[in-house]
């Protein structure tokens, strides 16, 4: 094998066994890795514990090819068993986040968005509109 290809004749990559079971495998990984980023850079930029949305997306996405991988490539039980039951609450967190979002309100004085419960706005102090900002679509 020439030292600048990372593919040898035989299929290998890097020395190591390389299939599309393989590459659903390690993107699986590299997807479900990247949530843990995500949720830094959300938490480092407010300055407190925040989870994204993007999070649950990369988990549910991470979570079902990795068990893609496992099914496919017989992994047997305790891997298939591990991440078959996973998506349940990321999908839940998906929904309850819409929900929230879909009630969220906004300040006619100051455009600020507020929480559906407020009744006032936490940036001027304005009486908040009664109806979600998404109530039209």
């Amino acid at each position: 094998m020439e030292t600048n290809h990372l593919i040898s004749s035989d299929g290998k990559f890097l020395g190591a066994p390389f299939s599309i079971l393989e590459v659903i495998g390690w993107l699986g990984n590299a997807v479900f890795f990247s949530r843990f980023l995500v949720q830094w850079h959300a938490t480092e930029r407010r300055k407190q514990v925040t989870v994204p949305p993007l999070f649950w997306w990369l988990s549910l996405a991470g979570s079902l090819l990795l068990l893609s991988y496992a099914i496919l490539d017989k992994k047997g039980p305790v891997i298939i068993f591990a991440y078959a039951f996973t998506w349940i609450p990321y999908i839940r967190n998906l929904i309850i986040h819409r929900r929230h979002e879909e009630k969220r309100r906004q300040c006619p004085e100051c455009r600020m968005l507020a929480l559906g419960s407020d009744n006032f706005c936490g940036q001027c102090g304005a009486r908040l509109m009664q109806s979600p900002v998404n109530a039209g679509k």
